[in-house]
Parts: structure tokens; sequence; C-alpha cells
């Protein structure tokens, strides 16, 4: 599309995401999205009890964990728990880990397969650019690895019940951009008794300069059309650097396909009305031709977030979920 057509599409795309900018950079959201405070009581009826918990003084940043109402036992002793380290999508500007929307999907996820959550409120841009997302996803990957060293001393949640040589990296949108560039930093660290089993990408938001045939084809998307993307991408990524910078545009690690290629066995999941869906295949060729074990579950019909407003396409993303960890 030439810049004149795009130029008849242009409206106001921080209008459309209800925010303003702010002269010295910070962010004001002219919206209040529910919070739910976490609830530390697993009483029958609930599907999961979660805490709060900081993990870096220097940052506040902190995480929820939720265990599940349910805990399975053998011989009388609770049996250990798969961890899922999460990542929610938030479009890197909008809505906090804390949001009801999250702590839903965390709780299900946490019933549903029987696994602990360590869901990371990471800090948002445009206040913290990139990477500061990617720096807290690895002090929540580290701070559980030290969980699991200082047993003694570690969140009883985790010692209690979780497995520590069963974690899966999640992400969903934005926040599968971060499980990825987070899988990657977790190669150059001894996790050690951690181990990761296995990453899920569920609608991985990735951008790039030249628009593709789905950014076209989508380009007034009602809920988040291409403009709304390009400025989550101006608000997010580091000064200076455009959308075919690394952070952004998958195709910048084909430089870094070996070590891509360390990563263990992966879970790629998208839909065909999703804008993102030709970077989406971007990032699945990256994986593949570096030789990563990957499974890819596409599915024509759907869009980005559908498992939001159809409770269909939440259990099916449960279901697909389920299959890849056991």
């Amino acid at each position: 599309m030439s810049q004149g057509q795009e130029s008849r599409h242009a409206f106001d795309a921080y209008k459309h995401l209800n925010i303003t900018i702010n002269p010295n950079g910070s962010c004001t959201r002219h919206f209040l999205w529910p919070i739910v405070k976490p609830d530390t009581d697993p009483s029958p009826g609930k599907l999961a009890a979660s805490k709060d918990v900081t993990i870096n003084q220097e940052t506040g940043v902190a995480v929820r964990i939720f265990r599940p109402t349910n805990l399975p036992s053998n011989d009388n002793a609770v049996a250990r728990l798969p961890i899922i380290l999460h990542f929610h999508g938030s479009g890197w500007v909008l809505y906090p880990a804390d949001s009801a929307a999250n702590n839903r999907g965390c709780s299900q996820m946490a019933s549903e397969l029987t696994v602990i959550i360590v869901s990371v409120n990471y800090r948002l841009a445009p206040e913290h650019r990139l990477p500061a997302q990617y720096d807290d996803a690895l002090d929540a990957l580290l701070w559980v690895k030290q969980q699991a060293i200082d047993s003694a001393n570690g969140e009883p949640w985790l010692r209690d019940y979780a497995d520590f040589s069963r974690c899966y990296i999640c992400g969903s949108s934005n926040g599968a951009n971060i499980a990825f560039q987070l899988a990657l930093r977790s190669l150059d660290r001894d996790l050690t008794p951690l181990k990761i089993d296995g990453c899920v990408f569920y609608q991985p938001l990735f951008g790039g300069k030249t628009r593709t045939k789905s950014e076209l084809k989508n380009f007034d998307d009602p809920v988040m059309p291409v403009p709304a993307f390009d400025a989550m991408w101006e608000l997010s990524l580091p000064v200076g650097v455009d959308r075919d910078h690394r952070y952004c545009n998958p195709k910048g690690y084909l430089p870094q396909k070996e070590k891509v290629g360390r990563l263990g066995r992966c879970l790629v999941i998208g839909y065909g009305g999703d804008t993102s869906l030709d970077r989406q295949q971007d990032f699945l060729n990256l994986l593949v031709t570096a030789g990563v074990r990957v499974e890819a579950r596409f599915d024509d019909a759907g869009f980005h977030g559908i498992e939001l407003v159809d409770p269909r396409r939440a259990v099916a993303l449960l279901n697909m979920i389920r299959d890849f960890i056991n």
C-alpha cells in the first residue's frame, strides 16, 4: 500500500487505544481496567488460589502465583505440578498482569491443566521501553530458579507443590514475544536445578517496516487496526530504531539461527484472521529452519485475542497447551 493509500486510512491510533502521550514521554491511559486482588484462600468452588510476590525491589516487578484449588496426590503425598512462567498480552502499553482478564485466564489455566502459574507483571511501555520487559522476564526466571535452590527459605507454594524439572515458558501476543526473548536468554544461563521443558507462543506479536499481505488485508480491523500496532511498536521499541529491529521483526534473528536452534520444543498457535499472521509465519519459519522441534497449530478461522470473547476457543487453547505439556 502506498503512502497515499495509507493516509486515506489514517486515524488517531492513540485515540483508538484510548491513551495520551505526555510531553515527558509517559502515557496517560484513559480507561479503568478491573483489577483483581490476589486470593490466597483455596476454598472449594474456586478455580485457584493466588498470591503476589515482589521479585525485584528496585524495579518493583512482581509475579502473581496461581495454584489450583484441587491438588492431585500420589500415595497420600501431594503430586508435583509443572510450572508455567506466563507472560500476558498487553500490547506493550495497556494492561497489567493483575487485570481481571489475565487473572481469570490464569486461574482457569492453573485449574484445568493442574499446574502452577507464575504470571509476570512486567513493566509497561512507554515509561519502560524494550528491553525492560525482557529484563523483567529474566528476573522472573532466575527468581523461580532461586526458589528451587533455596528450598528452606523459598516461596512455599513453589517449594511444596512445584516440579522444577518441568518448567514451561508461555506467552500471548506481545507476551509471546517476551517469552521468545526469554527462551533465548535462558540459553546463556545455568538454570540447574530448574529445567525448561518447552515454550508456548500463542499469537506471537511481531512486526516490520514492509507491509505484509495479512496486514494489508486487515488494515482497518475494528479491534486492532494496523496503525494501532504501529503505535504500540513506536511506544515500546528503543528510541531510534525501526520496526525491522530484531525485537520486532523475527527475521532479525536469522544471523543467530544457530542459537535459535538450541531452543527446546516449541508450540506456536495462530489464526488466519490475525493481522500479524504473516509475521507469525516468519517466526515459525525461523524456528523450523533453525532445526527447532516445533509444533504449529494454525486455524484459518479466528482473530487476535479471540479466546477473550469466545469461550470455546479458550477451551480449545487450553487443550492444545495440555497436549503439549503432557
